[in-house]
């Protein structure tokens, strides 16, 4: 097979420019503007900056309110992530086995990937609602049972499950790939072994998941750091006395209602260096223990 090239560097600088163009635009200018921004006392109403050196920095590290939204951002991020893999897998499990309708199955599972977060924080803040949706029967047997107006622990548990379940077709889709990618000659070897379903998945298909499982660890608390904003403006609003006031959510606040652009643009600094901090982690400790085959 021949390899393509081109012959005037114009042609490969043409191709390549649209996406460039969207890259600068949407990502390295906004970025550029927020680190300007960062380091200086920005008017809300126009007028110039003024240079502030790390002050910015100073006030935001030393609020309580902000450590308490990286404290909440964090078991948010461990618990939609955890919940979100486990029930993925699960789902996966039974759609790779050859039954009757798997194919439904899979599509069915695929699906909720395609609605916005916003509409699943809607639906979801109807479902928990005390006194109307489906824990409205609960508190009706069980009085003061359920309260996410009133309760912060309530409402980030009910913000962690619609997450969680926004980020499960997504998963599904990777786990249901790297399953399909096993050998189903290992499969049947440990079958006529004697080896039940649940020693299989143990011994077989859940160490050849382990470049899947990395992927989709990293994908996932990175989503949750950024991509949150959606689910709780529409179902707690970071209430009740900031149990749901994210990182993500807590810049929009300060930025866009308090005005204050050059702490918002600190905090998404902030923000962006945490999920780098992270995936280096990720990959500096966690990788070691993934075997690719």
């Amino acid at each position: 097979m021949r390899r393509a090239y081109f012959k005037n560097n114009w042609i490969a600088a043409l191709v390549v420019a649209p996406q460039l163009l969207i890259i600068f635009v949407f990502f390295y200018w906004p970025t550029t503007q927020a680190l300007y921004w960062a380091f200086t006392f920005e008017q809300p109403w126009g007028g110039g900056n003024e240079w502030a050196g790390f002050e910015n920095f100073r006030m935001i590290l030393t609020d309580d309110r902000y450590w308490q939204s990286i404290r909440v951002s964090i078991v948010y991020a461990a618990g939609a992530t955890i919940l979100s893999m486990g029930m993925a897998l699960i789902l996966a499990v039974f759609a790779d086995r050859q039954l009757r309708g798997y194919k439904y199955y899979r599509i069915g599972a695929i699906w909720p990937y395609a609605v916005a977060a916003p509409a699943v924080g809607l639906a979801f803040r109807f479902i928990f609602n005390p006194s109307a949706g489906i824990m409205s029967y609960v508190n009706a047997a069980f009085p003061g049972f359920w309260d996410p107006i009133l309760n912060g622990d309530h409402a980030l548990l009910m913000v962690i499950i619609a997450g969680a379940w926004k980020q499960v077709a997504y998963n599904f889709i990777f786990f249901l790939a790297g399953l399909q990618s096993i050998p189903r000659s290992l499969i049947e070897a440990g079958a006529m072994d004697g080896a039940t379903v649940l020693r299989r998945m143990g011994d077989i298909q859940l160490p050849l998941l382990a470049p899947t499982f990395f992927f989709v660890l990293v994908i996932n608390i990175t989503d949750s750091f950024t991509d949150s904003f959606g689910i709780v403006d529409t179902m707690t609003g970071g209430g009740p006395a900031r149990a749901t006031n994210l990182m993500v959510y807590k810049i929009y606040v300060d930025g866009f209602q308090g005005l204050d652009y050059s702490g918002a643009a600190a905090q998404s600094i902030i923000l962006m260096f945490l999920v780098i901090a992270l995936t280096v982690i990720q990959f500096r400790y966690i990788e070691r223990k993934v075997h690719y085959t």
